[in-house]
């Protein structure tokens, strides 16, 4: 059955089959010389995002939780090959940066890139030394007040923040951990409810600036970045599930939601999504098969 709510199952299994193929040929790419060296990190690091991608689709096309923690490893792999490329690359070419991305918890995008990674490992139960290899490309300990509370869940002795880097939407999560047992699971809908429109932030006032919401945040819509581009992969709320898994939250009033990935808690199932009619779509070339030259 398709999480999702929407996409039917062409879209899903077509976007699945693209990224599968499209990743395999471009490892094979990183085997030959690099035409363009001071891209490579960029690249490699580009793969690391297009597996977590990867691991998303298959969570909305219906696929098994099991089969998402296959992935899990080259996300690490390439992220840490790609950190070192960077250190070669900009002392290479005397740069500051050689990468299109901002690795401070500070920028939004990072944030909820790594409270991904953090969600997903704590619902699949990643083995340990994955576990560490994520909080060593993380890092920012002491930083945030709930990604660490989060990351301690598994972690003891992680030093805590004393700030909440970003109190929208976060701060309502925030305050659904903190609230008194009975008052949680309609605190945690509260957050999920509000969770995508408050990721929204105004674009930059210079155009060179880099946004500061998800890069997939306009994925899905209708006028800036439609369903039939093919770049949809979902829009799950993985950091509802983090605190859930990590604190041991009420979540009965999120299960259904468009936003909330409640399977990933009952990989078994039944599924938590509520099921919906097939509807047909173009088969037009993808935004994955058009960015990975497939």
């Amino acid at each position: 059955m398709i999480r999702a709510p929407m996409g039917n199952q062409y879209y899903w299994s077509h976007g699945a089959n693209v990224l599968k193929n499209a990743l395999e040929r471009k490892k094979k790419l990183l085997d030959e010389p690099s035409k363009n060296r001071v891209y490579e990190a960029q690249f490699v690091f580009d793969m690391s995002g297009y597996y977590l991608i990867l691991i998303l689709t298959i969570y909305s096309q219906g696929g098994l939780i099991e089969k998402m923690r296959d992935y899990f490893p080259d996300v690490l792999e390439y992220w840490e090959s790609s950190n070192k490329l960077a250190v070669e690359i900009c002392a290479e070419n005397n740069l500051n940066t050689c990468r299109d991305w901002e690795f401070e918890l500070s920028n939004l995008n990072h944030y909820n890139w790594c409270f991904w990674l953090v969600g997903l490992a704590l619902a699949l139960e990643v083995p340990d030394d994955q576990w560490q290899r994520l909080l060593a490309l993380i890092g920012g300990e002491g930083e945030d007040i709930l990604l660490d509370r989060v990351i301690a869940s598994r972690q003891s002795g992680r030093r805590i923040g004393q700030q909440l880097l970003h109190p929208k939407p976060y701060a309502r999560l925030l305050n659904a951990i903190d609230a008194p047992q009975e008052q949680q699971a309609a605190l945690l809908l509260d957050f999920v409810d509000h969770w995508y429109p408050e990721l929204k932030r105004p674009p930059p006032k210079n155009r060179r600036a880099p946004t500061i919401q998800p890069f997939w945040y306009i994925y899905g819509d209708p006028e800036k970045h439609p369903l039939s581009m093919g770049s949809y992969f979902g829009r799950w709320c993985i950091e509802a599930v983090a605190a859930v898994k990590a604190f041991g939250l009420d979540d009965s009033q999120c299960l259904g939601h468009d936003h909330y990935p409640g399977d990933l808690l009952r990989p078994e199932g039944p599924s938590t999504h509520k099921p919906r009619p097939e509807t047909p779509e173009k088969k037009k070339a993808s935004f994955w098969r058009r960015l990975l030259g497939k």
